[in-house]
């Protein structure tokens, strides 16, 4: 079991600033193989014997089966981690995995479907489950007044590291082309890029992050997962008492799935629809990137002092204009403008609602909630992109008329997040329970 320890010393500079550097490490992973390259490879080369509806559809399923990993294992194990104390093991572990597979993926070339879909699978897993256990420490390094600041500044810091990943692809991708060679050539080297960026960027964290309990000297793996599931057990029990959490969740998990149809198929749509090659497409994403980071950390310095809930109102109605935009986009001009408009919403909305969780999250039981959370976006980016890949399918490869099922699910979460009290919220969190 995890002992008391250090919990009530409060976190230093140097620790605030390895937790926001994961979101450094990570973006990678993100921007370059969700989001603006292999994503798009994946539809044009790997599987592009079957057709751009077809390929789509397939991504669209991939990764629907890697959230479903995440969805069914994230409240457990943050159960888990809180009780015996290894967040941090565990945070390792994902990392070191993501890295992993990330790299393997430099082996996936035309038709090697099956391999690059196993590898996907296996790295979104591992990259989710520590997307989930790192924000798990934001409670315990800053207080509810700074908690948006803080989580702001780690997305922020999180697209620069996007940026920074896309153009060290960029540069690269423009020598190859250059020297004549095809994407089937480039693409794979992208994926070391990546997952060498995300080793190296990761160390303060798993350097300089600590435990706010001790580590059990030994783990007994069956009398943990009994806890785990226990301790799940009893938030669902006192889910009324944690009522604007959960209907929190709910407009989440909706509005999430507007979200992660733009994140992992942005650039299909771009390369599809707008005609975006490559380099354009790498581009397009380094300047949303900017914009988000700016959102991100404008944001997180908002909600401090007008609510987290607001300020997510404000986000999609956002996104609802970006997506209105892009949808009547013919040529680059308007399309550029929705891009904008989703990269100031894509990073006011994701630091807001990260803060948003933490602020009702209860003490010792991070873990635990924001594995709720880990459950509510992979719910998210299992529904998404398939109701987007279905309706790509169905309307044999158009596009334009996948996108409304984007704008759909920000009405749907605006009028969900209108029943949340976060003054509630908040005081419930103070409950023991």
């Amino acid at each position: 079991m995890a002992l008391p320890s250090d919990h009530l010393n409060p976190a230093t500079q140097r620790e605030r600033f390895a937790w926001c550097m994961y979101d450094f490490a990570n973006s990678g992973y993100t921007t370059v193989i969700l989001t603006a390259i292999f994503n798009a490879y994946f539809v044009g080369v790997i599987a592009a014997e079957h057709g751009s509806g077809n390929a789509t559809l397939l991504w669209s399923i991939t990764m629907a089966a890697a959230n479903v990993l995440v969805l069914l294992s994230a409240p457990v194990v943050g159960a888990i981690a809180d009780c015996s104390g290894a967040k941090k093991r565990f945070l390792t572990v994902t990392t070191v995995g993501c890295v992993s597979f990330t790299a393997l993926l430099y082996f996936a070339g035309p038709g090697d479907i099956a391999l690059a879909v196993i590898l996907v699978i296996l790295a979104t897993f591992m990259f989710a489950s520590g997307e989930n256990l790192i924000a798990a420490f934001l409670p315990e390094i800053s207080t509810p007044e700074t908690m948006g600041r803080l989580s702001g500044y780690g997305w922020a810091l999180g697209y620069f590291g996007g940026l920074l990943t896309l153009a060290l692809c960029l540069i690269y991708v423009t020598h190859a082309e250059q020297q004549g060679m095809e994407a089937a050539h480039y693409v794979p080297v992208t994926n070391l890029i990546v997952a060498v960026l995300f080793a190296v960027a990761a160390l303060p964290t798993l350097l300089w992050l600590r435990e706010r309990v001790d580590v059990a000297a030994s783990f007994d793996s069956q009398h943990l997962i009994r806890a785990g599931f226990g301790r799940l057990g009893d938030t669902l029990r006192q889910a009324r008492l944690h009522i604007d959490l959960f209907r929190f969740l709910l407009s989440l998990t909706v509005y999430y799935a507007g979200i992660y149809i733009v994140i992992v198929l942005a650039a299909v749509y771009a390369q599809e629809v707008m005609g975006f090659k490559t380099q354009d497409t790498i581009v397009l994403i380094m300047v949303v990137n900017v914009t988000a980071a700016i959102g991100a950390f404008l944001f997180g310095h908002l909600q401090d002092r007008i609510g987290s809930s607001r300020c997510i109102a404000i986000t999609l109605l956002i996104w609802i204009a970006a997506i209105v935009c892009a949808y009547w986009a013919t040529d680059e001009g308007l399309f550029w403008v929705a891009a904008n408009l989703i990269g100031t919403a894509l990073g006011g909305a994701q630091s807001a609602g990260r803060a948003l969780v933490g602020q009702f999250t209860p003490a010792g039981r991070q873990g635990e909630f924001f594995g709720l959370w880990g459950l509510a976006t992979k719910l998210s980016a299992i529904i998404g992109p398939l109701t987007y890949g279905g309706m790509v399918y169905l309307f044999e490869g158009d596009h334009r008329i996948a996108l409304l099922s984007t704008l759909a699910f920000f009405i749907i979460g605006l009028m969900l997040l209108a029943t949340v009290n976060e003054q509630r919220g908040r005081e419930m969190a103070k409950i023991v329970y």
